[in-house]
């Protein structure tokens, strides 16, 4: 079993030019359009009830937030350290509109630019599978991705849906991933898929200075 044992909120940043260090070049990056429940499933992931702050205004963060976080393996006892990045919202109701077209700047510099990502996990609503900006974002990542980056899609909120509801999604997204953070269904399968990633990234870093 995979868990992750320990998470701290590192710093925010304005802009990627602001972005911390990652002596680890192990970056995982979440990205959704505002009140889709990033907060709360950081906060479900990690089993640290405050890491990100959880907002009734959704578009209020306009910073990126950087957690250090530390996975464990209980079968070989391996430690793996990777950085959260919790991106800006996208996607706000109630912003300017110069403050919204910066943000959206430094998000895409960010996304462009940022070497150290190796997973961009993708959030929607359950409830509204097709809105015109997470079509958007799902083609900008496909298209902007580096070969050894990788997407994940996950639906939040899937507590919402029925049984009947839940299938014909599933058949519509089959790889993507479901999760309710206030059930926590779905969060070890997470967790697990993430280090997995992150491990066979960093085994792959190491044979190729090996070699």
């Amino acid at each position: 079993m995979v868990e992750i044992v320990e998470a701290k909120f590192v710093t925010s940043a304005p802009n990627v030019n602001a972005a911390p260090d990652s002596v680890e070049q192990n970056e995982v990056v979440f990205m959704a359009r505002s009140n889709v429940g990033k907060s709360s499933l950081l906060n479900a992931l990690t089993n640290h009830k405050g890491l990100a702050k959880v907002s009734s205004t959704p578009g209020k963060t306009k910073l990126i937030n950087y957690f250090d976080v530390t996975f464990l393996n209980r079968e070989t006892s391996q430690k793996l350290i990777a950085k959260f990045v919790d991106l800006p919202g996208f996607g706000y109701a109630k912003v300017s509109k110069s403050l919204k077209s910066d943000w959206e700047k430094n998000l895409t510099d960010y996304i462009a630019n940022r070497e150290q990502i190796k997973i961009f996990i993708h959030l929607i609503d359950c409830r509204h599978p097709h809105l015109e900006i997470d079509t958007a974002v799902s083609d900008f990542l496909f298209k902007n991705v580096h070969e050894n980056q990788e997407i994940i899609q996950i639906f939040t909120k899937i507590d919402k849906l029925n049984q009947k509801e839940q299938s014909a999604l599933r058949r519509e997204f089959p790889q993507a991933l479901m999760v309710s953070s206030s059930k926590k269904r779905g969060m070890n399968k997470i967790v697990k898929v993430i280090y997995d990633i992150l491990n066979e990234a960093q085994e792959t870093q190491e044979q190729v200075h090996e070699d």
